[in-house]
């Protein structure tokens, strides 16, 4: 399963990841109404399918028969995970820092921190004089 945020992972724990990225891709960034029980014409019932949408409402709404707004993540679908994505492949290339974040927009000081987390040595190229 990818990683999501907490609100998509909910929605995918109940009605799948497959849900939950469709849902990402089509609402997310904004801010949706989840109805406690939805009608068939309802956004999320034609987005998912009808057993899926009210598994996801009965979920989100805590069953306690009100409507809640939600803002929903863009998820993997979002633009920071697009370029942290894009980061990470340049990473594993070999790319210099200074290319990475011409390319991308990260600074190499972010560049640089991203490599931490991933665990990738540096290659700079220079042998070592010891």
């Amino acid at each position: 399963m990818a990683h999501l945020p907490p609100l998509l992972a909910e929605i995918a724990e109940v009605a799948g990841e497959p849900a939950a990225l469709a849902i990402a891709r089509a609402r997310g960034g904004t801010e949706v109404y989840i109805p406690p029980v939805p009608a068939n014409d309802h956004w999320l019932c034609r987005l998912v399918g009808r057993d899926e949408a009210k598994a996801i409402c009965e979920a989100l709404t805590r069953a306690q028969g009100r409507p809640r707004r939600v803002e929903l993540p863009l998820g993997p679908a979002g633009s920071a995970a697009k370029k942290r994505a894009e980061v990470d492949a340049l990473l594993g290339a070999d790319a210099s820092e200074r290319d990475i974040a011409l390319r991308t927009g990260y600074t190499i000081r972010g560049v640089r921190a991203r490599r931490k987390k991933l665990g990738i040595k540096r290659n700079d190229g220079q042998l070592s004089l010891f």
